[in-house]
């Protein structure tokens, strides 16, 4: 990849050469620019800053459009260790993890790490890993579906509605259940003092449970097990509301396909 901040003194943003292209706005210009669908020398250029000389050739693909720049919703397959969360709690959280050696699971997203059978047909653009929001918190050991969004309405939907919002945990458990110990998972227990609503939790095979909960508070699910007799080795979260993770690899992502709702 050519280095473009090399270039001589009297090279312009690419924006202003694009804009001159058009004759366009400026603003237009660096919209095409993020789309895509600006080369410079045959070479996908998508930073509006980018400085080229007067030389050097600037096309605009002819399937060029603007249509296609609508904020997008990235599903992330956290792996643990790695720092997810929001608000004054998680930032507490998040400094206290990353002293420890946690990094943020938004470092995760990029185009390398998009999903290769992703079925949604969105192109991966450098805008699109910009101004993310996360509201879908995941303590730092458990693994598994983090939302991040660019979208107002999604946004708004997930810091509203998390609470209400029935999210599935696939748990990974040792020792020997108590008796009677499933049935006071689904209801009968108790944690920071406070009775827990009805829970659907069933076994998934001999050592995993499934969890489908509401309001699931941090250190919830490791308090219900221990109360039975039970200690948690993993979490994973593979469903928040009607939008699952699918088959998405441990460390990628996929875009949130337009018909899917949470």
């Amino acid at each position: 990849m050519k280095n473009f901040s090399t270039s001589p003194d009297n090279a312009v943003r690419l924006a202003k050469r694009v804009a001159e292209l058009l004759a366009c706005s400026r603003s237009t210009a660096e919209q095409y620019i993020e789309g895509g669908w600006v080369s410079v020398d045959g070479q996908v250029i998508e930073l509006p800053g980018a400085r080229v000389a007067p030389q050097q050739a600037i096309t605009v693909s002819p399937e060029a459009s603007l249509l296609g720049l609508a904020p997008v919703t990235l599903l992330l397959h956290k792996p643990p260790g790695f720092e997810a969360g929001l608000g004054m709690e998680a930032a507490h959280a998040a400094h206290a993890s990353r002293s420890q050696g946690a990094r943020p699971a938004l470092s995760l997203l990029g185009a390398p790490s998009h999903m290769a059978e992703d079925a949604a047909s969105t192109r991966v653009l450098l805008r699109h890993f910009k101004g993310l929001e996360c509201f879908t918190p995941l303590p730092t050991p458990a693994s598994g579906l983090v939302v991040y969004t660019q979208d107002k309405r999604i946004a708004r939907k997930l810091q509203e509605d998390i609470e209400s919002l029935e999210q599935e945990c696939i748990v990974e458990v040792a020792g020997q259940i108590a008796e009677g110990g499933l049935k006071r998972l689904c209801h009968g227990l108790s944690f920071n003092g406070r009775p827990l609503p009805p829970i659907k939790v069933s076994w998934q095979n001999e050592t995993r449970l499934r969890f489908a909960l509401q309001g699931i508070r941090p250190g919830q699910i490791p308090a219900m097990c221990e109360a039975v007799g039970l200690r948690v080795m993993a979490i994973k979260r593979i469903r928040i509301g009607r939008v699952p993770l699918a088959k998405v690899p441990e460390g990628q992502w996929r875009y949130l396909q337009d018909w899917e709702k949470f």
